[in-house]
């Protein structure tokens, strides 16, 4: 709403001084052109912008101004509810409103404080989008439009229509009964009923939302940590999963952690190495997952596993068994 980014628009300035056109264009997610057209309506109101040219130019509030400015919006409170994962608020449409949120707070501080809460912010980060070894973390892209509906028919206790594009199957209209949103990894999900069973949609395959005016069948009171806790157990147990008991060396314990479904058994052999049962999603990632892993863990069971990490094994050696010529050109496979 444009009443919403001009308030933005005040609190940007007040708090971080001059700002050029393109810089609070790009933190609010607008055109140059709309920043322009914002600024005018802000000086016809009587709020005291001006604009300063040359190369360090940018917009700027006169010294000294101040005004109370509106309280937090519906979105803006959800937002703050979720501020503890900045993917989370992404992850339900609400990226913005945090952002303008977040603002307002800074600016409600008592100003012998304002600079303190500031500074302190600036020397912490949740949530990089990289860890160390430079491996990004991409988030799903997820309509504004679809997780708007999405999240009023979850908070209104109402039936929800969607047209959801499953793994492999073309999109198809569906009625659901919204129980409640989950944000893991940058991915959001609707947990749902849908004739009295229990589902699971992913946001990003959501194409649409129509939020009904009918209530929807569900409990009045839901723990949602542990509907999620019961519906990822079933979903690692279900289906193609494949059961794997390997030894593993300790050091490489994360390493499986980071591929395995589940670890359903743990023990540490005489030797130190760990025997640990597992799931994998399938037979190929429980073949890749150990492959990985190379002399560091040994699938003995299930022996077709064994087997293939054999033939594989034996394929590479004997690949690597001539002397190459240093002169000759090798292509891939």
């Amino acid at each position: 709403m444009r009443a919403d980014r001009l308030v933005s628009l005040v609190l940007m300035l007040r708090r971080r001084g001059r700002l050029s056109a393109a810089t609070l264009a790009r933190e609010l997610e607008v055109s140059t052109r709309t920043v322009l057209r914002d600024m005018e309506a802000l000086s016809a109101a009587g709020v005291p912008v001006h604009a300063e040219r040359g190369r360090h130019g940018g917009f700027a509030l006169l010294p000294g101004f101040r005004t109370e400015l509106t309280g937090l919006n519906h979105d803006e409170s959800l937002a703050l509810l979720v501020a503890g994962s900045r993917r989370g608020a992404q992850a339900f449409g609400l990226g913005s409103a945090l952002a303008s949120a977040m603002l307002k707070v800074v600016d409600a501080l008592p100003e012998g404080h304002r600079d303190t809460a500031t500074g302190v912010a600036e020397r912490l980060l949740i949530d990089p989008e990289s860890d160390l070894l430079s491996r990004r973390v991409v988030a799903e892209e997820v309509s504004d439009a679809v997780v708007s509906e999405v999240r009023r028919a979850v908070f209104a206790g109402h039936k929800l229509r969607i047209h959801y594009a499953a793994t492999d199957r073309p999109a198809q209209w569906r009625t659901v009964d919204p129980i409640g949103l989950v944000t893991v990894r940058e991915r959001g999900y609707l947990l749902a009923t849908r004739a009295g069973a229990d589902r699971t949609y992913r946001l990003s395959r959501v194409r649409a939302a129509e939020e009904l005016d009918e209530p929807a069948q569900r409990p009045d009171r839901i723990d949602l940590d542990r509907a999620w806790q019961d519906r990822s157990s079933r979903f690692r147990t279900g289906g193609d999963r494949v059961t794997v008991v390997l030894r593993l060396h300790p050091a490489r314990r994360e390493n499986l952690l980071d591929t395995a479904l589940a670890v359903l058994t743990e023990e540490a052999d005489p030797d130190g190495r760990l025997r640990l049962t597992v799931t994998f999603q399938d037979a190929r990632h429980a073949e890749w997952a150990l492959w990985q892993l190379a002399t560091h863990a040994e699938a003995l069971t299930p022996h077709w596993l064994r087997a293939s990490l054999r033939e594989r094994a034996v394929a590479l050696a004997g690949h690597y068994e001539a002397t190459p010529d240093p002169g000759a050109v090798t292509t891939g496979p």
